[in-house]
C-alpha cells in the first residue's frame, strides 16, 4: 500500500499542511525602521514536526509530516519618495518526510528539493522617513513613542519542485499574491505590531492527473508583542489566525475551509555591530476536524552590509 493510491477526493486533506508555512510567517519586527541603503542577507533552518488530520471515511490514520527546511534571505532597503522601502527574495530548500497507515499498512512519501521562492516589496508610508548614518540615529533616539504604518506585496512563485502525477509535492505549481497592511506602535523598549493578510490563488491547471484546483481567498491577522534589552537583545510574543480558503478540484467545492491558531515566541541578539542571531519556536492548531497540527523550531543568522 502507498499514499499514491489515495483518491481525488482526498487530495485536498493534505494540503492542509500549507498551516505549517504560516506559523512560519510569524514575523515580529516586520515593519521595523531600518536606515535605506543597506543590505541584509540571512540563513535560517526550520524543523517542522505535524500531525495530518484525514477525513476519516479515507482510512488513514496516525499520518505525520516532518520538514527540514534551509532557507535564504536576501534584502535591500532603500528610498522611496522619501519613504522607507524594502525588498526582499526568500529561497527554502526542503526535505519532506510523509508516515501514516493507509489501510492499517505502513506507508511513507519522501520529497527533496526546492519549495517555492517567495519575493516582497514593502513601503513604510507613516512613521519611517527614508534616512541613513547619523540622521538615522538621531531619529530614532528622539522617538520613545514613535507609530509607523506600511504595506506589502508579496509573490510566492511556483517554481519549487512540483510532479503533476505525485499527490505530495514541495511546490504548489501556483502563484500566490499577498497584499499586507502593518501598523507598529513603539513605546520605550516595547513595540507593540498587528499585520493583516489576503492570499490570493492563481489556478493549479496540473494539480494531480491534469485536474484543476481553485482556491479562494485566505485571510489571516497576526499581532506581536516586542520587548528590546540592553546590548541588542530582544524577546516577542505572538499570535495569529488563518481563515477561509476553500477549494474546489474540477469546479466540485471541497469542505476544507481553514479555521487555524497560530502562536509563536522568539528572541533575538547582537553578536556584532552588524551581524545577529534569531531563535524562534512556532505552532499551528487547527480548528477543523480535516487539517494539522503542526511544531516549528527555527533558527537564523543576519547580516548587515
Amino acid at each position: 500500500m502507498n499514499l499514491y493510491r489515495l483518491p481525488l477526493y482526498a487530495v485536498l486533506s493534505w494540503i492542509a499542511l500549507l498551516s505549517v508555512s504560516y506559523a512560519q510567517e510569524l514575523e515580529p519586527r516586520r515593519w521595523a525602521h531600518v536606515p535605506v541603503d543597506t543590505n541584509f542577507f540571512g540563513a535560517g533552518y526550520v524543523r517542522t514536526d505535524g500531525d495530518v488530520l484525514f477525513d476519516p471515511v479515507l482510512r488513514i490514520e496516525d499520518a505525520t509530516v516532518s520538514i527540514n527546511s534551509i532557507i535564504a534571505t536576501y534584502l535591500r532597503s532603500f528610498d522611496w519618495s522619501g519613504r522607507t522601502a524594502r525588498f526582499d527574495i526568500r529561497v527554502p530548500y526542503q526535505k519532506a518526510t510523509w508516515k501514516g497507515l493507509l489501510d492499517g499498512a505502513p506507508a511513507k512519501v519522501v520529497r527533496e528539493g526546492l519549495g517555492d521562492p517567495r519575493i516582497r516589496l514593502s513601503v513604510n508610508f507613516i512613521g519611517a522617513p527614508a534616512l541613513k548614518g547619523k540622521e538615522f540615529q538621531s531619529y530614532r533616539a528622539s522617538r520613545v513613542v514613535n507609530t509607523v504604518v506600511g504595506a506589502a506585496l508579496a509573490i510566492t512563485l511556483p517554481l519549487g519542485q512540483y510532479k503533476e502525477d505525485k499527490l505530495l509535492n514541495l511546490g504548489q505549481n501556483r502563484f500566490s499574491i499577498r497584499p499586507q497592511l502593518g501598523v507598529v506602535h513603539t513605546r520605550g523598549p516595547w513595540s507593540f505590531e498587528l499585520t493583516g493578510s489576503v492570499f490570493f490563488f492563481s489556478d493549479n491547471d496540473e494539480f494531480f492527473n491534469g485536474s484543476k484546483r481553485e482556491q479562494d481567498p485566505l485571510y489571516t491577522l497576526q499581532a506581536h508583542i516586542v520587548r528590546n534589552f540592553r546590548h541588542g537583545i530582544w524577546g516577542s510574543l505572538s499570535a495569529g489566525t488563518v481563515r477561509a480558503g476553500q477549494s474546489s478540484i474540477n469546479a466540485e467545492e471541497k469542505d476544507d475551509q481553514k479555521e487555524d491558531s497560530l502562536y509563536a515566541v522568539s528572541a533575538g541578539m547582537a553578536v556584532s555591530r552588524t551581524s545577529s542571531v534569531k531563535i524562534a519556536y512556532a505552532k499551528g492548531r487547527t480548528h477543523k476536524e480535516v487539517g494539522s497540527d503542526a511544531d516549528n523550531i527555527a533558527v537564523a543568522y543576519i547580516r548587515a552590509f
